[in-house]
């Protein structure tokens, strides 16, 4: 059962995501990870008729590989919570999972990031009120 705290974006299992092994590349979860932070921080916030995170960019990945993904039908979901916020960054958790399977466990660290100096900034207040929408303390 998710928390409601948690982003939730369904993501299918594409034919391209498999590799010769029959299950999802180990790759290509990187992949499912950047379509939630897009829909999480730019595509949701649109819709909302809020300001879009104005730079961001990853400084860290980990991710723990928990269970086989194979190509099916049905979408996963990959379940995005913020997990500490300071200054200039904060950190999100990840699952990729079904209702009965957690495939991927997932933790990245992002910078607020000014595009045009090319170096980091502060995270703005709604920008920081956004995230506090989706924080559980670790």
């Amino acid at each position: 059962m998710s928390d409601t705290r948690r982003h939730v974006f369904l993501r299918a299992v594409r034919f391209a995501d498999v590799d010769s092994q029959g299950h999802v590349n180990n790759v290509r979860f990187f992949d499912y990870l950047e379509d939630a932070r897009l829909e999480m921080f730019h595509l949701d916030l649109h819709r909302e008729g809020e300001t879009p995170f104005s730079g961001l960019v990853v400084a860290r990945h980990e991710i723990d590989y928990r269970r086989p993904l194979t190509f099916r039908a049905d979408p996963v979901r990959v379940e995005s919570w913020v997990t500490e916020i300071k200054p200039v960054k904060f950190t999100l958790g990840y699952e990729i999972r079904d209702d009965e399977t957690t495939f991927v466990r997932a933790r990245s660290v992002l910078v607020a990031y000014n595009v045009e100096r090319a170096t980091p900034r502060r995270l703005e207040q709604h920008e920081l009120d956004y995230l506090g929408r989706f924080l559980i303390a670790a």
